[in-house]
């Protein structure tokens, strides 16, 4: 019949790396498990050896003290087989997940290649110079812009700074002296009011001569008004 029919084939798919790592992890911690059952075993036939007296009895578990360590070091052996087997799929993970990483990384940078290469067609070295040329024209002419409205008006164009200077150094040193001399600047002084008498030459007023008798101090009442004399109050 299978001649005929043909026999149905396996389909499932093989196991990968970390199922087959997975499995062998497994059987390695039950191989494990059963050397340290035969560790417990070999305690107890150790005490048994020291309590037990020399002869037959102790040879006996010695024999089996014997068995039990021959079958420990069957399964150690097994066990370290087993780790190996782990460790050698582990490096082979690493290597296909390196080599798989290395594939993503080399299609990525094909990708970033062919889009900077699009990117590139449009933009034009010539046209980034020009750019940077007609711009740094503009700036000059805006500079010379703002020269020319930052310009004084009526100054000349021919004044001497270093006249200039000197003029200013002797203006401060008549402000120092004026300083000085009062302690306040003329042109913060009071102005002074002119003697019309000294600049007309006008002769002086004559003093007058205070007749014999007479006294020109005037008295004054009790209300500080000025008092009257006796005799008129007798007429």
């Amino acid at each position: 019949m299978r001649r005929v029919f043909g026999a149905k084939k396996n389909n499932d798919p093989p196991p990968s790396i970390q199922d087959a790592s997975d499995k062998i992890t497994k059987r390695g911690d039950s191989v494990e498990e059963k050397i340290k059952k035969l560790d417990f075993e070999l305690s107890k036939y150790k005490e048994q050896i020291k309590r037990t007296r020399p002869g037959p009895a102790q040879e006996a578990v010695k024999a089996r003290a014997m068995r039990v360590l021959k079958q420990k070091r069957m399964y150690e052996g097994q066990r370290d087989m087993l780790y190996n087997q782990t460790f050698n799929l582990d490096q082979v993970q690493f290597a296909t997940e390196g080599i798989k990483d290395a594939q993503q990384t080399m299609s990525a940078l094909k990708s970033a290649n062919k889009e900077l290469k699009g990117v590139m067609k449009t933009v034009n070295i010539q046209d980034i110079d020009n750019l940077q040329d007609e711009m740094m024209d503009l700036m000059d002419v805006s500079n010379e812009i703002q020269e020319t409205l930052g310009r004084s008006y009526n100054v000349p164009d021919d004044l001497d700074e270093d006249e200039l200077m000197g003029e200013l150094d002797a203006l401060e040193a008549d402000m120092g002296d004026e300083t000085e001399a009062d302690g306040v600047p003329s042109y913060l002084q009071p102005d002074k009011e002119p003697d019309l008498d000294a600049e007309l030459n006008l002769p002086s007023a004559p003093a007058g001569h205070t007749a014999p008798g007479r006294s020109n101090a005037q008295t004054e009442d009790e209300l500080g008004l000025p008092a009257v004399p006796r005799a008129s109050l007798r007429g």
